[in-house]
């Protein structure tokens, strides 16, 4: 039986060795869990049932298993982290002027430069309830880690407006057209029906709190402190809304829009495929659904599509193989990639429901044509250091929106008959 460390200390002690070492104890950890699981299923197979403990062993391996891509993510993201006192300049080396006014008040509450440049610059982003907008290297910083932690981020198409709704038009038929010959008349074709998809874009917010001790310290690089602080804040909120959000003060998830068998497709809802068997795969046909799911995409979706599916869902989808007996998910080849199903990108997000009857646990799309997010432009941050003494709050706002702009680029599965 293999072995693994479950528990290896996230330090840069090793020279730079700690991705790869994490991604090897995957990779160890996946070989036990095949062992342990293939040792289950011959037990099923020869009694009709199987040992308690081989089942509890493949659950124990499958949590490890979690814990080493949650680790392997969070070192993706630990070296995308600039040095502590680094900081983006100007083509001179030194800062930009709205940087240099922004973290004069973040550090000391000094808003006379920023107001004045704000004031300059006449801001239409700039609202009656405070605040000043933050500078576009603090502004980047926040829009990258959003992008490594926000799982349907990551995959969806962003797009950054200066207005407060996204109104995007498209063609419901589209234009007609037709074959002629060279001498044939061309005959008039009809105009294409338009009509209009509406993305409002709504605040989202964190209220990070520093001590004056670390404000004072100069070696702090102020983007990268507010960018860490927000993001996870920011990304749990995001990472619901864009599955299950209702657009009611939040952007509209995916997971909201009607639904419909996928035989009976049409704009507005999005298709269906059906395991066969209520609360879980058919026996001895997972795989058949899941490339049934697969080719319900058309061709020019497939090449880019991804299964997102929350992790309960993983566990149970790690178990399953072939007809030759080799498992259908396979642990990332690399630092920095991700997990696979048959051969395509798996996606976790914890919103996705969990398997049961009638539920879509999984969905596989091209999800940079399928969904869209849309950022307002400008963060805003407000500096309170009244309200939780001797803490210094910075109350740090965005505008985010989102929905489906391509129904046709993403199918769910539904664990039905």
């Amino acid at each position: 039986m293999q072995t693994f460390n479950q528990g290896a200390p996230e330090t840069k002690a090793n020279g730079g060795r700690e991705g790869p070492e994490a991604l090897n104890e995957l990779m160890t950890a996946f070989d036990a869990f095949r062992e342990a699981n293939d040792e289950r299923m011959s037990q099923i197979e020869k009694r009709m049932s199987a040992d308690v403990l081989s089942g509890d062993k493949v659950e124990r391996i499958a949590k490890a298993m979690d814990e080493q891509e949650k680790r392997l993510e969070r070192l993706v993201l630990k070296g995308m982290r600039p040095p502590a006192g680094g900081g983006t300049e100007t083509a001179g080396g030194e800062p930009s002027e709205h940087r240099s006014a922004f973290e004069a008040y973040v550090r000391g509450g000094d808003e006379t430069r920023l107001r004045r440049l704000e004031e300059k610059a006449m801001s239409g982003l700039v609202g009656a309830d405070g605040g000043f907008l933050v500078p576009a290297e603090t502004e980047t910083e926040i829009g990258r880690r959003l992008a490594a932690v926000s799982p349907i981020r990551g995959i969806a198409s962003v797009r950054t407006v200066s207005s407060a709704v996204l109104r995007k038009p498209f063609a419901v038929n589209g234009a007609q057209t037709g074959w002629v010959g060279q001498a044939d008349a061309r005959p008039q074709t009809n105009a294409p029906q338009l009509a209009e998809l509406s993305f409002p874009t709504m605040e989202l917010y964190a209220m990070p709190a520093a001590t004056n001790a670390l404000l004072d310290d100069a070696a702090v690089n102020i983007d990268a402190w507010i960018g860490e602080e927000v993001e996870q804040a920011f990304a749990a909120q995001e990472g619901t809304a864009f599955v299950t959000g209702d657009g009611v003060s939040k952007p509209k998830g995916f997971m909201t829009y009607p639904t419909v068998a996928e035989t009976a497709f049409a704009w507005g809802s999005v298709g269906t495929v059906s395991t066969g068997a209520n609360g879980g795969f058919l026996a001895g046909a997972a795989g058949d659904a899941l490339i049934d799911l697969i080719y319900a995409l058309k061709a020019g979706y497939r090449q880019n599509a991804s299964f997102v599916m929350n992790r309960r869902t993983q566990s149970a989808v790690r178990k399953l193989k072939d007809g030759d007996g080799n498992y259908l998910w396979a642990p990332p080849t690399a630092v920095g990639a991700r997990a696979t199903l048959m051969g395509f990108p798996v996606v976790e997000a914890e919103a996705m429901p969990d398997i049961g009857a009638g539920t879509k646990a999984i969905a596989f799309g091209d999800f940079g044509r399928f969904y869209l997010v849309v950022d307002r432009q400008g963060v805003r941050v407000l500096r309170d250091p009244y309200s939780a003494k001797p803490y210094v709050l910075f109350y740090t706002t965005k505008r985010v929106g989102g929905g489906i702009q391509d129904f046709d680029a993403a199918k769910l599965l539904n664990f039905a008959a």
